[in-house]
């Protein structure tokens, strides 16, 4: 495998072997990966392909996404990756997705929507319809199209993962996203959650849902962190120290685990996880495991979470 570092994409060398993923596990499948030219979305992609799958690199960033093509060919194998412009909030632009990749690969098996913007992340009082209304349109619409186009197929085969790249309920000081954000992002949540229930048991579907949060994933050295709603500077607080790494978690690392529940859809089925749950159950070596928390915190049933908007806050006081 090569080492492409020599790129303006800012990028390390990727090895997961560390991690005790083969480099044959998602050999034969097909990925494609919504919002997927930086960041997390491209340690999805570098990480499901180093683990042998396809993947279909997908934004808007044509440039970036050539470049994408190029060093995932380089690490792994040429015709590994391919680029497919998509705005998915536009239908023809999704379902151009979905021909082009199934012309190319003749199947998809793993769907990953990840597309949002981050500059949606002002407050409610403070920001105008317009960036609710593109939120929704980037998470909400985006995400049911995809699972309209690629889903069906899946279930057909009895064969297929969809994932969701998710984030917290609401904006919460001094949680990173703000209210634009949260709300996008949640309407999408609640839909995949309930793709889930739709599809049964992963026993008899074959399609494993789910919803995972990559908090703390950053590149050191990402410039574009947004402002946070009551104005705070978010570029120190995004590239803290995470719980078992000395700084931000890597990219590529978010893609190890996101790759481990892939291979382990069946376990996550109708869940909602974090990076570092994934990270817990494949055992991953941190370089810095003192800082972990100690205690797990407690999971939601499906009932308590179809409740949830009735047991927020603190209820009634005094």
């Amino acid at each position: 495998m090569a080492a492409v570092i020599d790129t303006f994409l800012d990028i390390d060398p990727i090895d997961l072997e560390y991690t005790g993923l083969k480099r044959d596990a998602l050999k034969g499948e097909v990925a494609v990966v919504t919002g997927s030219t930086s960041n997390v979305g491209l340690g999805f992609v570098r990480a499901i392909a180093w683990a042998g799958g396809n993947v279909v690199v997908s934004g808007n960033n044509e440039k970036a996404g050539a470049e994408i093509v190029r060093v995932i060919d380089a690490e792994n194998a040429p015709g590994t990756a391919m680029f497919v412009r998509c705005d998915v909030t536009q239908e023809s632009d999704v379902k151009n997705l979905a021909k082009q990749s199934i012309d190319r690969f003749g199947k998809v098996d793993i769907l990953i929507n990840n597309a949002m913007d981050l500059s949606l992340n002002g407050p409610v009082l403070g920001s105008p319809v317009s960036d609710l209304e593109r939120a929704y349109a980037i998470s909400g619409r985006g995400v049911m199209m995809a699972i309209h186009e690629f889903v069906p197929a899946m279930l057909e085969r009895k064969h297929g993962v969809v994932m969701y790249s998710t984030t917290q309920f609401h904006y919460s000081p001094p949680m990173f996203g703000g209210a634009m954000y949260c709300a996008g992002k949640s309407v999408a949540t609640s839909i995949v959650m309930s793709l889930a229930n739709e599809v049964g048991p992963y026993e008899k579907s074959g399609v494993g849902v789910f919803c995972m949060i990559p908090a703390g994933v950053l590149k050191p050295g990402v410039s574009r962190i947004p402002v946070a709603p009551d104005g705070r500077d978010m570029s120190v607080h995004a590239t803290m120290g995470m719980p078992g790494f000395n700084g931000p978690i890597p990219p590529e690392a978010c893609g190890a685990g996101l790759v481990y529940c892939i291979l382990n859809a069946a376990k996550v089925h109708g869940s909602g996880i974090s990076v570092a749950d994934a990270f817990d159950a494949m055992g991953y070596p941190y370089p810095n495991p003192e800082t972990l928390p100690k205690s797990p915190m407690r999971r939601l049933t499906d009932n308590e979470l179809t409740l949830v908007f009735k047991n927020m806050g603190p209820g009634f006081r005094g």
